[in-house]
């Protein structure tokens, strides 16, 4: 079973580590007076509680420490990246329909229109490192737009332009495969925006009619088909790691 390396954090920390919810979702439950320490309820979000001696309840329910899933999905396109959709779009986790695995939530997302990988887990402090601005896992991304590339184009896709108030920039842009009209391009990014490379590339009137996230960190999509899903590997949940991503 996976154990914090820091047992003594706030109770709402303490929730999200376990495994249980996110730190929001515990905030709520606890300012709702339905979690307990040692059977006495607690309406602070920031009580200092030793996750390994304490015994904490929610509804009277102990609340036990869960094994940490890592999920890699190839997410088709139409599909929604949250947990539910108040216009009842289909979401990623009809992918996951039958698999018996915990209650997972996406790391980042990728828009309704965008595919891909996506990965998923109940370790939300993975998952925070990895999307942490200004920490984060460089994202690499097929893009398949309505121009043909040039020198100059590419470059200024690495300068960077200010949108909506906003500066969108990529790491790297090089070219995958040109046809007649249209082209691939591979993208970098080191963070991720709303939206960010349709934006970017929309700002010089560039089209994007496919856009793939092939990889995160060293990981790769690889030949996962699209809709399916499969666990991480230890080394492959170790590399995306904060203190281990350095040259990734």
């Amino acid at each position: 079973m996976a154990k914090s390396t820091a047992p003594s954090n706030g109770l709402a920390r303490v929730l999200s580590k376990l495994g249980y919810c996110s730190r929001r979702e515990a905030e709520s439950l606890i300012q709702a007076g339905r979690v307990q320490i040692n059977s006495v309820v607690c309406r602070r979000i920031d009580q200092t509680v030793d996750a390994f001696k304490a015994v904490i309840s929610v509804d009277g329910v102990p609340v036990r420490r869960v094994t940490f899933v890592y999920v890699m999905l190839n997410k088709p396109r139409g599909l929604v990246t949250t947990t539910a959709d108040e216009r009842g779009r289909d979401t990623v986790f009809r992918c996951l329909e039958g698999s018996e695995l915990p209650r997972l939530v996406p790391v980042g997302r990728l828009d309704q229109a965008s595919e891909g990988m996506l990965l998923l887990t109940n370790d939300t402090q993975w998952a925070n490192g990895i999307t942490e601005p200004g920490h984060g896992c460089l994202k690499t991304y097929h893009v398949h737009i309505d121009r043909q590339p040039t020198p100059e184009f590419l470059r200024q896709l690495e300068t960077g332009v200010e949108v909506d108030g906003e500066f969108l920039r990529v790491v790297r842009a090089s070219t995958v495969r040109v046809g007649e009209r249209h082209s691939w391009l591979e993208l970098v990014l080191d963070e991720g925006r709303n939206r960010h490379l349709r934006r970017l590339l929309g700002a010089s009137g560039t089209d994007v009619l496919q856009l793939v996230r092939i990889g995160i960190g060293n990981l790769r999509l690889g030949s996962l088909q699209k809709g399916s899903w499969r666990q991480l590997t230890p080394d492959e949940v170790q590399s995306l790691r904060k203190p281990n991503r350095a040259g990734n």
